[in-house]
């Protein structure tokens, strides 16, 4: 009995350290992107992949990452406009668009998803896109890290890097130099909303050839940039300038 309890104890000492150890490791990746620009993410790499399999004539992804200081104002206030309005109030989650998500889902039709844009960083960065419910459990505890240990500027810096707004086409520089010769930094609200209207599917919609629905989706959520006050309802996430 004695040697059962010791194996036992064991085990159950590996269990401990093992969790503690990838409890470290996952903070230290998280703390290593506060600061570093992800290389790339699995959701590029299986992009590439794709391409490849498909035999594209150039299945490279395109892909830059540029600081907030290097975008137009209004790219992060039409993704925030049309991917999450509470994104400055909640802590990670928006547990009524989760609700409703999920409400609507059970009706049939097309699928709803619920998340905000810190669950979309977690989940690209870090994560690959799946529906079980363990790497949901992953992606809350990754957007719970993100929350704590890069703040809401980090998210939405990476999270308009990382998004794929075109076909292979990762983020608002690669996105911008594509869809309209210019660097992000010179994007204006029609443009920042076009890109943001695509992001539910940017395979089947495009920025470059925008169908009817992409167009009505760009009104509204130029629309809704204006009536949340423009770009000073995100002020606190913005660079300071010189001028102020």
């Amino acid at each position: 009995m004695s040697k059962k309890r010791l194996g036992l104890r064991q085990v159950k000492l590996l269990f401990v350290k093992l969790v503690l150890c990838l409890f470290l490791i996952s903070v230290a990746w998280v703390l290593l992107y506060r600061w570093v620009a992800p290389p790339a993410t699995l959701h590029m790499v299986k992009r590439r992949a794709e391409a490849g399999v498909e035999g594209k004539e150039n299945p490279a992804i395109r892909y830059e990452f540029v600081s907030l200081e290097e975008m137009s104002d209004q790219l992060p206030l039409a993704v925030v406009a049309s991917e999450d309005q509470l994104f400055l109030q909640h802590y990670g989650f928006d547990f009524d668009a989760i609700m409703d998500a999920f409400q609507r889902n059970q009706k049939g039709g097309n699928i709803r998803g619920g998340s905000t844009i810190s669950q979309q960083v977690a989940k690209n960065v870090f994560l690959w896109h799946g529906r079980s419910y363990f790497r949901k459990a992953l992606e809350a505890y990754f957007t719970l890290l993100i929350e704590v240990l890069w703040g809401k500027e980090r998210i939405i810096e990476v999270y308009l890097n990382i998004a794929e707004m075109g076909d292979g086409v990762f983020g608002v520089e690669a996105a911008s130099q594509k869809f309209f010769k210019k660097p992000a930094k010179d994007v204006g609200r029609q443009q920042a909303a076009l890109l943001a209207a695509v992001l539910p599917n940017p395979i089947k919609y495009s920025a470059q050839n925008p169908s009817g629905y992409v167009y009505t989706r760009r009104g509204r959520i130029a629309r809704a940039m204006g009536r949340l006050g423009g770009t000073t309802y995100i002020k606190e996430i913005l660079p300071v300038t010189d001028e102020e």
